[in-house]
C-alpha cells in the first residue's frame, strides 16, 4: 500500500521550485507539508525496500530540504515526520535485529558554502564544549553508492550482519554477508571480545558489466546500476545467490567496542579507527585523508570528483568527518543525522540528446533487447552513443520514439539508459517488431519482455549459443573465444553446434593466425568434451531460466538427457529449483522442432552426456569453488568430493573464479602463484577445517 496519493504532486516528476516560506499562509503549509511526508515515506519505501526509486537523489534531496523548511518556520513538528527518523523500514521477509548503536544519516548538500557552514557551527559547538575550535581536523573519504551494513564480531569471529534499515534495527543477513569475500569470517590480530563495525557493500564497475552481460544472455532482466544490483543481492533469501555476484566491502568506522583481554583501547581518532580497522582484516578505501581544515576538505572533493570517473566503483560525494572522536560525541546527534560529519554530494551525470534510431538485438536465449542510437553526448567525461532500453515494456512506459529529446543517464562506467523523454518528436511509441529482426519467428511476449521463438533456428541465437556452449559457463573449452568463432563462421566451418565435432585439422592449420599446433589442441579440447557431465551439459544448451544450479538439480534427478526430455511438467515441477515458470520454459525448450535437431545433430556427432551422482550431504558451500593441491590428511579425491556433496565446485585449476586454494604438505608453487596473481586466499589444511567447521562440516570426513 502506498503512502501517499496517486495525484501527490510529490510523488512522481515532482517540481522544485517552491514560493517562498513567507508567501504561505498557515494553511497552505499544512497542507504542503503533508504532502512531502506522504511522498518522502513513500520515496523512503521505493528506495530502501523496494529497491526502485521513483526521482533522482538528487530531487529527493531537495523534497527534504523543503520539508525541513517548512516544519521549521511554522513549528509543524511531528514525531513521525520523516526528519524525526531514518528513512526506510526493514523487509518482512528476513528476520530483524537491533542495531548495536544506531546507523545514522548525515547531512548533505552539493553546495561549498554549506560545507563551511557545516564547518563553521562545528566550530562553534565544539567551543561552547570546552575544545579548541581553531585546532579541527577532518578525514575525507569517498562518499559510496551502495547498501550500508552493520558487521558485528564476537570475540572475533563474524556472529551477525544486518542492513541499516531504519536506522534502530535492520534485516539479518548475516548469511549473505559470509558470502562476500571482502568481509573477514574472523578478525586479524588481536580482536577485541565485541566489535560492531559499519561499512558499505557494493559491486565493482567491472563486475557489474560482467554480470549484467550474464544476466541478458540468461534471459533476464539487467540492472539498471551496481546500486541497485547490490541492493537486490544482499537481500537474497539464498546465500547461494550472493556467492555468485561479485560484490565488495569496504568499512569506515567503529558502531560499539568492547576491549576484552586482548585489544587495547578505542583508538582516539578517525583516522586510528582506520588504521586498526584495516589491520583487523577489513576492506578499506585507499582514497581517505586527513586534512587540517574545511577548505583542504573541499579541495579534497574537488579532485576526486575529478577521479571520478576512473575508480572502479560508483561513489556520489565526499564525506567529512571531525577526526577527534571524543569531539565527534560532544558534538552528539540529531534524532535523524550525526553533527560531526557532513556528506559534500557530487552532480548528477544526466545529460539531453536525441534518439536516432532504436535496434533490437537477439540473445542467445532469444530474449530481444531494444538499444537506442543517439546523437553522441557527453555524460560524466564519457561520450555516449547508445542506451538500452531494456524491453518492449520499458519502451512502453517511457513512451519513446525516435526523433524524441531524452534524459540519459550514466550510473557507472556503464552502459546508460534513458531515464525520461523530455521532448516527444511525435504523439506515437516505437512499435516494437512482432517478429525476429533475424529469423522472422514469430515473437512471443512475457509480460515486460519479448523472445524470439525460432530458438537455434535463429542465426543470431545459434552464434550466441556457440560462444556460450564453449565458455567458461558452458563445457570450457579452450581456444574458443568469440573472435576465433567469428573467424570460423566467415570460413564456413562453425554454423551450429554440432560443427564444433566436425572440425577439420587441416582446414583450421590453413586459417590466419593458425598452426598445426593450435588445430590439434583445439581439437583435442574438443574431444576432450564430447562426454560432458550432464548437468554441464544442460547449462552450455543456453536453456532459458536453467543455470548451473538448476542444471545440477534436473541432472541428479533424471538418470539421463532422454529421460530428462521425455519428463512431463508435474516431474520437473517436484524439483526444489524448479516452478511452473520454469517447468515450462523447459518443456517448451526441448519441444521446439529446431532445437530438438540441435540436440539430435550433437549426439550423432558422437557427444555423449554422462549421469552426474546425485548429492545428500546439503549445499552449505553453495557458491564455493575450491581448488586442492600437495598432500592432505585424504585423497585430493575424498577431498573434492566432500566440497562437492557440500555444494561447492572442486576444480583442478587457478583462476579469477577460484575462492580458496587449499594448500596441504609439498603443495605446488605454480598453483600458489596463480592464486596470488588472482589474489585467491591460500588456506593451509588447518585453516581448510576451521572454514568448514564455521559451516558445520567435519574434516578429515569419516570414512
Amino acid at each position: 500500500m502506498s503512502h501517499a496519493d496517486s495525484d501527490n504532486p510529490y510523488l512522481r516528476d515532482p517540481p522544485t521550485e517552491f514560493e517562498p516560506v513567507d508567501a504561505l499562509s498557515g494553511e497552505a503549509a499544512e497542507q504542503q507539508v503533508q504532502q512531502l511526508r506522504a511522498a518522502i515515506r513513500e520515496h523512503d519505501y521505493r528506495y530502501y525496500v523496494d529497491n526502485e526509486p521513483l526521482i533522482a537523489d538528487r530531487v529527493y534531496d531537495q523534497l527534504f530540504d523543503r520539508l525541513q523548511t517548512l516544519e521549521a518556520a511554522f513549528d509543524l513538528d511531528d514525531p513521525d515526520s520523516p526528519t524525526n527518523r531514518v528513512g526506510g523500514e526493514p523487509v518482512d521477509d528476513l528476520d530483524t535485529v537491533e542495531h548495536t548503536a544506531p546507523m545514522l544519516s548525515i547531512a548533505q548538500s552539493g553546495d561549498a558554502e554549506d560545507v563551511r557552514e557545516f564547518d563553521e557551527r562545528t566550530a562553534r559547538l565544539l567551543h561552547d564544549e570546552g575544545f579548541d575550535s581553531e585546532d579541527i581536523g577532518y578525514v575525507c573519504e569517498p562518499k559510496f553508492d551502495g547498501i550500508s551494513i552493520e558487521l558485528v564480531y564476537e570475540d572475533g569471529r563474524l556472529a551477525r550482519a544486518a542492513t541499516r534499515g531504519d536506522g534502530a534495527e535492520g534485516d539479518d543477513v548475516t548469511a549473505q554477508a559470509r558470502r562476500i569475500r571482502a568481509i573477514p569470517q574472523r578478525l586479524r590480530g588481536d580482536a577485541p571480545a565485541l566489535l560492531a563495525v559499519r561499512g558499505e557493500v557494493f559491486m565493482p564497475k567491472d563486475g557489474f558489466r560482467e554480470h549484467n552481460r550474464e544476466r541478458v544472455e540468461d534471459g533476464k532482466e539487467p540492472f539498471a546500476n551496481p546500486r541497485n544490483a547490490t541492493a537486490g543481492t544482499i537481500r537474497q533469501l539464498d546465500p547461494g545467490v550472493v556467492a555468485d555476484r561479485p560484490l565488495d566491502c569496504f568499512v569506515y568506522d567503529i558502531m560499539a567496542y568492547e576491549a576484552g583481554d586482548q585489544a587495547g583501547d578505542r583508538p582516539a581518532t578517525q583516522w586510528a579507527e582506520r588504521d586498526a580497522i584495516e589491520a583487523w582484516g577489513f576492506h578499506v578505501d585507499d582514497l581517505a585523508e586527513q586534512v587540517a581544515d574545511i577548505e583542504a576538505a573541499i579541495e579534497y572533493r574537488d579532485s576526486l570528483l575529478d577521479d571520478r570517473e576512473d575508480l572502479n566503483y560508483e561513489i556520489d560525494g565526499v564525506v567529512i568527518k571531525v577526526d577527534d572522536i571524543e569531539a565527534a560525541d560532544a558534538l552528539g546527534n540529531t534524532a535523524r543525522e550525526t553533527r560531526s560529519a557532513f556528506a559534500y554530494k557530487f552532480p548528477a551525470r544526466t545529460e539531453v540528446t536525441t534518439i536516432t534510431d532504436i535496434v533490437v538485438q537477439v540473445g542467445r536465449t532469444g530474449r530481444l533487447t531494444p538499444v537506442a542510437l543517439l546523437d553522441p553526448v557527453q555524460v560524466g567525461g564519457v561520450t555516449v552513443s547508445r542506451a538500452t532500453l531494456h524491453n518492449p515494456g520499458e519502451i512502453e512506459s517511457l513512451g519513446v520514439a525516435v526523433g524524441d529529446r531524452v534524459r540519459v543517464l550514466r550510473a557507472g562506467d556503464v552502459i546508460p539508459y534513458i531515464e525520461e523523454v523530455v521532448e516527444a518528436e511525435t504523439e506515437d511509441t516505437f512499435a516494437f517488431p512482432e517478429t525476429c529482426p533475424v529469423c522472422d519467428s514469430p515473437v512471443d511476449r512475457d509480460g515486460p519482455l519479448a523472445f524470439c521463438t525460432g530458438g537455434l533456428g535463429c542465426s543470431a541465437q545459434r552464434e550466441r549459443a556457440i560462444e556460450h556452449y564453449v565458455s567458461r559457463g558452458g563445457l570450457d573449452i579452450e581456444g574458443l573465444g568469440p573472435e576465433r568463432i567469428g573467424q570460423l563462421r566467415e570460413a564456413d566451418l562453425l554454423d551450429s553446434l554440432d560443427d564444433l565435432y566436425r572440425l577439420d585439422r587441416e582446414e583450421l592449420a590453413a586459417l590466419e593466425g593458425w598452426g598445426e599446433k593450435s588445430a590439434q589442441n583445439l581439437l583435442d579440447e574438443i574431444d576432450a568434451a564430447s562426454e560432458p557431465p550432464l548437468d554441464s551439459f544442460l547449462t552450455a544448451l543456453s536453456i532459458p531460466e536453467v543455470g548451473g544450479a538448476t542444471a545440477t538439480a534436473l541432472a541428479r534427478e533424471f538418470s539421463s538427457l532422454d529421460a530428462l526430455i521425455d519428463a512431463d511438467s508435474d516431474a520437473l515441477e517436484a524439483i526444489d529449483d524448479v516452478g511452473p515458470i520454469v517447468a515450462e520454459t523447459i518443456r517448451d525448450f526441448f519441444e521446439n522442432p529446431d532445437n530438438r535437431a540441435a540436440i539430435d545433430a550433437l549426439l550423432e556427432a558422437g557427444v555423449d552426456p554422462q549421469p552426474v551422482e546425485g548429492a545428500d550431504a546439503g549445499d552449505e558451500l553453495a557458491g564455493l569453488t575450491f581448488v586442492f593441491t600437495g598432500s592432505l590428511a585424504v585423497s585430493r579425491d575424498d577431498a573434492q568430493a566432500l566440497v562437492d556433496a557440500h555444494g561447492a565446485n572442486a576444480t583442478g585449476s587457478v583462476s579469477g573464479n577460484t575462492d580458496y586454494l587449499v594448500a596441504g604438505d609439498n603443495a605446488g608453487q605454480r598453483k600458489q602463484d596463480d592464486a596470488d596473481a588472482n589474489s585467491v586466499p591460500i588456506l593451509s589444511e588447518r585453516d581448510f577445517a576451521e572454514l568448514l567447521a564455521d559451516y558445520g562440516i567435519a574434516w578429515p570426513p569419516s570414512e
